[in-house]
């Protein structure tokens, strides 16, 4: 998935590999920075295009807005 991101943000900006590369990871390293541990803790796995605890992800981030289940 870190590749398409990647091919993604060089075909909407017109910048090199390089430097799309840099910007997705200034973007996940500030996400790491500010998002509660085990939220940030899930953003490699999916840039790996591993799915499989989105389910937890999205209970996190639920908790994180005032879901109150």
């Amino acid at each position: 998935m870190e590749k398409q991101i990647v091919q993604l943000i060089q075909e909407r900006t017109g910048i090199s590999e390089q430097q799309a590369k840099s910007a997705l990871d200034t973007v996940v390293g500030f996400l790491k920075e500010k998002l509660p541990p085990p939220i940030a803790s899930q953003i490699d796995a999916v840039l790996r295009g591993d799915m499989s605890n989105l389910g937890g992800l999205a209970q996190g981030l639920g908790g994180l807005f005032g879901d109150k289940k």
